[in-house]
């Protein structure tokens, strides 16, 4: 199945009287590269977190961010850390008296000050449970997010290797009558010049400037690789990599074929090569 790198997904789960949402965003990148956004709550699940995402992907950049909310219920009850309130009140006091006029804090802003809420303590296994299971839903998700949009390229560039294999088929279709018209031109020309030319002689350099001239190499090379992206598009596996290096592969040849080119429609053809070549690379730059 072809995987696209680049996707989207979300979800949220309760748990231990909190709202847990995860964000996935994936794009593509050389290696697996993940990154975890968590706050400090929810610091102690990393390490579980980042095993559960690199067994399951193995291309791309990858980043996962958790938040969370309380869950607003009638028993809910604040717990006030006094010594921190006491201590913010010393130090506030010691300031205004160093001001003309002092501004008192009021409660709500001594509330508002980090360290003066305390958090209840939550289960922790029950908490890990639900973000493990709230991530391998949400990583499902994104799977199969990649899995449509990899599914839509591998389309387009089976499209497009069936119109190289066809610029490949014309490429070959020309090239006889190609090397026919060099060597009626050359002929025509060397009798203009010589009264009495050697035509074995020139024979011979005919057969050196076609074997020059000639592409069938290049082109033979061409339907291997497109034959063997295909192929490649139908393994189960991660075969970004593998495509990238045939997608070099394509475009040496078409640049040689472009080198060798001996009229206007072999150019033509070796810019069109390249033009769906590198379409296709593009393309392949955000398969897993």
């Amino acid at each position: 199945m072809i995987k696209s790198m680049t996707a989207f997904a979300s979800g949220e789960i309760e748990v231990n009287n909190l709202t847990v949402n995860c964000e996935f965003r994936s794009v593509n990148h050389r290696y697996c590269d993940v990154s975890l956004k968590l706050p400090e709550r929810l610091r102690f699940s990393e390490a579980d977190l980042r095993s559960l995402i690199t067994s399951s992907l193995k291309r791309g950049k990858i980043e996962c961010a958790l938040s969370y909310k309380k869950i607003a219920n009638q028993k809910h009850t604040i717990t006030i850390n006094e010594d921190a309130v006491k201590a913010l009140l010393q130090a506030t006091s010691k300031i205004e008296d160093l001001m003309h006029n002092g501004h008192p804090f009021t409660a709500f802003e001594i509330l508002n000050y980090p360290g003066v809420q305390q958090e209840q303590e939550s289960n922790k296994e029950e908490l890990l449970e639900g973000i493990n299971t709230l991530v391998k839903h949400t990583l499902e998700q994104l799977i199969i997010a990649r899995e449509s949009e990899g599914k839509q390229l591998g389309a387009l560039i089976e499209q497009r290797c069936k119109n190289v294999q066809l610029l490949v088929e014309a490429a070959n279709k020309r090239m006889p009558e190609v090397l026919e018209r060099i060597r009626t031109k050359t002929k025509e020309r060397l009798a203009e010049f010589v009264a009495d030319p050697d035509f074995d002689r020139l024979e011979q350099e005919m057969v050196f400037l076609a074997q020059k001239l000639d592409v069938a190499e290049e082109l033979d090379r061409l339907d291997t690789h497109v034959n063997e992206v295909l192929n490649v598009l139908t393994k189960q596996e991660p075969i970004g990599r593998r495509l990238d290096f045939l997608m070099q592969e394509m475009n040496r040849e078409a640049n040689t074929l472009g080198s060798k080119s001996a009229d206007k429609e072999m150019t033509q053809i070796s810019i069109d090569l390249k033009v769906l070549i590198e379409q296709m690379r593009e393309q392949v730059q955000n398969i897993e």
